[in-house]
């Protein structure tokens, strides 16, 4: 029996053998839901299904692995670099490739490249060795061995050192001399052991050795004293 057979407001179960469903004056009954489906498409299942291979989220892209640099272009950046540093001052075959190693160039690329640089005549070890000595005697009064270690700090090949330095006049003593007659005066107000180490070891220090040292400082003393009037004054240790 159903609300249109008389009985308003009892409904019968749709179910058999359950009991009567009466409703409250005014409420209408509502309409039985549907049954909802629920469909999947086949990426949302992808994105939550282990793949064969036990990797979540389906079939992924490839990692692209890093470029590698284009070698040209290191090179030719390099190039430049060096091309700079040359403009600024000289360099020896061995500081050249240094530098390149460390702009990130290979041992065999940096080779090429001073190589090429050496054909263009903006690398020789030779010529940069004379400067150097030319700079070492005639503005900083260096002697034999100072020049020598001097070329050494600048990477030059050995048979290049030795040849510069076989060229050098053996004038050590001369201007050995010529550097402790500039430095004898301000040492006279010492006396003659104090004043003649001190300026040794100035001698020392501009690379002329021991008796060149010794002779010189003694000479350039006595003539410093008789200028100033055979060594009267105050003499401090």
């Amino acid at each position: 029996m159903s609300a249109s057979d008389g009985h308003e407001g009892e409904r019968w179960a749709d179910e058999p053998g359950l009991a009567p469903v009466t409703y409250l004056p005014g409420v209408r009954p509502q309409a039985p839901r549907r049954p909802t489906t629920v469909s999947f498409t086949e990426s949302a299942w992808a994105d939550d299904e282990p793949d064969p291979d036990g990797a979540s989220g389906g079939e992924t892209a490839p990692i692209a692995e890093p470029a590698e640099p284009d070698r040209d272009a290191v090179v030719a950046a390099a190039s430049v670099t060096l091309t700079r540093s040359l403009g600024r001052r000289g360099l020896s075959l061995s500081e050249a490739a240094a530098k390149l190693r460390t702009a990130g160039l290979s041992a065999e690329e940096a080779s090429d490249v001073v190589e090429d640089f050496v054909a263009r005549g903006w690398l020789d070890d030779a010529v940069l060795a004379e400067q150097l000595v030319h700079s070492a005697t005639t503005r900083q009064d260096k002697g034999t061995k100072a020049i020598r270690q001097l070329l050494q700090k600048r990477m030059l090949a050995r048979e290049v050192i030795d040849a510069v330095i076989a060229e050098l006049p053996d004038d050590d003593a001369e201007r050995a001399l010529e550097f402790a007659q500039g430095k004898a005066r301000a040492l006279t107000r010492y006396d003659d052991d104090t004043a003649t180490r001190r300026l040794m070891g100035m001698l020392a220090r501009r690379g002329f050795g021991g008796s060149i040292a010794g002779t010189a400082a003694r000479r350039a003393l006595a003539e410093a004293r008789a200028e100033a009037g055979g060594g009267s004054g105050v003499r401090f240790r």
